[in-house]
């Protein structure tokens, strides 16, 4: 743990009507008294005039809010001023901050980072709090409140008490086997322990893709060959123009994504180049990139022109394909009816026919991801998970007499990958890495 006391700016970009600066550490109330302002009582906002320790100038009329350790956020002496968000005075009170011995501006995440490594929250509840900064929709942060307020932390940790007991009863075993008190035989309940949590543990894994599309946004990729509409359709769906449209083949030929809330789920839309063979070397890596990032997407839409040939387009397990016909207003009503009795949707972003109706489906598809707020949200989790499953279907391949003391090990095993989600083991190998991506000052 470093020995420094370390500054942000925990508000909005400025200018802002009200800037909060977050100091934290050993002599963050230094911070306060350099500026000629007693320590007020603890969590009691307290106006406090704020002068320059060199001019004797009044800096800013702010107020000042006091957290003393362990009490805090952090766990550590924490002050927060608040102050009138102008750059000018945010520079100056950062310039004095920045010249106090022990003092230095905050790495990103550094403030949640020291609440971890302090023990005011955990590893899940960290991701659960950058998942709830970056929100955009609204399911999106009610999976990330759930993370935060401890939703897989609580069952992690009921998991590995499970473990823990089913450990003790094989130990009992070994150890105390000639106690009159003892059972014989406590290998069958600690088996049926750990296959009930085995059951439960691959059910969160089962649900563990739907809690990551959640936080990266579910992907659809618009497809077809060239001139089938694809930039036509991404700027209507997008109401704006996104894409530059052209009836020159080709003109698409790189991947275009626009962010869209539909039902309140974050849908990523995705342009590609029109996929044909063709011997332009550029043309030739944008068809490349157009089929890997569709294979890569949850849903396809295929764009074919009524009337014009099928292609085909490999999907993959996970993903779903739709067939679309476009320029629906190219063709005459009854081939439009008969194209819609057949399952498939015509469309024209012309004329606006059938787009009301895609984005009905879409966000029906879309609101298969804002169920319940899935357990599992990120691959760090689903990745521990996995291999706490994986010894424990290894434990249960060893329940054999005399195989007592590998049972247990592979159980101990699981309750360690247990212990890498929540941070319990390991945890210094992990924090660079979940804090790098959230913002400085939190």
């Amino acid at each position: 743990m470093s020995e420094d006391t370390i500054f942000a700016l925990s508000s909005g970009r400025l200018p802002v009507a009200i800037a909060v600066v977050r100091v934290s550490g050993p002599n963050a109330r230094v911070g306060l008294e350099t500026f000629g302002v007693k320590l007020p009582q603890p969590r009691h906002a307290t106006r406090a005039q704020l002068i320059d320790p060199d001019s004797r100038e009044t800096l800013d009329d702010a107020l000042a809010l006091w957290f003393p350790a362990p009490r805090s956020e952090t766990g550590e002496d924490v002050l927060e001023l608040h102050l009138h968000g102008g750059r000018a005075v945010l520079a100056k009170v950062f310039s004095v901050l920045g010249t106090l011995s022990g003092f230095r501006p905050a790495e990103a995440g550094e403030f949640t980072k020291r609440a971890v490594l302090n023990g005011k929250m955990d590893l899940a509840n960290a991701e659960g709090l950058g998942d709830l900064v970056s929100a955009e929709t609204e399911a999106q942060r009610r999976q990330a409140m759930h993370q935060y307020q401890g939703a897989l932390s609580r069952r992690v940790e009921s998991w590995r008490e499970r473990l823990i007991e089913a450990m003790a009863l094989i130990e009992a075993n070994l150890d105390f086997s000639d106690e009159a008190d003892v059972p014989e035989n406590l290998m069958a309940p600690a088996a049926r322990v750990a296959s009930e949590m085995l059951s439960e543990i691959d059910a969160a894994l089962a649900d563990a893709r739907r809690g990551e599309r959640l936080r990266e946004g579910f992907s659809v990729a618009i497809a077809g060959a060239p001139n089938a509409g694809k930039s036509t359709l991404l700027n209507t769906l997008a109401e704006r123009d996104v894409a530059i449209v052209s009836d020159i083949p080709g003109t698409t030929r790189d991947v275009i994504e626009v962010a869209l809330d539909l039902s309140g789920v974050p849908v990523v839309l995705i342009d590609t180049a029109g996929i044909r063979d063709t011997s332009d070397p550029i043309e030739m890596e944008g068809v490349r990139r157009a089929m890997a990032r569709a294979e890569s997407a949850d849903l396809v839409l295929l764009l074919e022109p009524a009337g014009g040939a099928s292609i085909c387009l490999p999907t993959q397990p996970h993903q779903t394909l739709w067939r679309i016909k476009t320029k629906a207003d190219l063709i005459d009503s009854d081939s439009k009816q008969s194209l819609n009795q057949n399952g498939s949707l015509s469309i024209s972003a012309k004329t606006g026919a059938g787009i009301d109706e895609l984005l009905k489906r879409l966000s029906k598809e879309a609101e298969r991801f804002a169920g319940e707020p899935a357990l599992v949200t990120r691959e760090r989790q689903r990745v521990a998970l996995r291999e706490a499953s994986a010894r424990i279907s290894s434990a249960l391949s060893l329940t054999k007499p005399g195989q007592e003391e590998l049972f247990a090990e592979e159980l101990r095993l699981a309750a360690r990958s247990l212990g890498r989600i929540t941070g319990r083991v390991d945890v210094e190998d992990v924090l660079d890495k979940i804090f790098s991506s959230f913002c400085i000052g939190k």
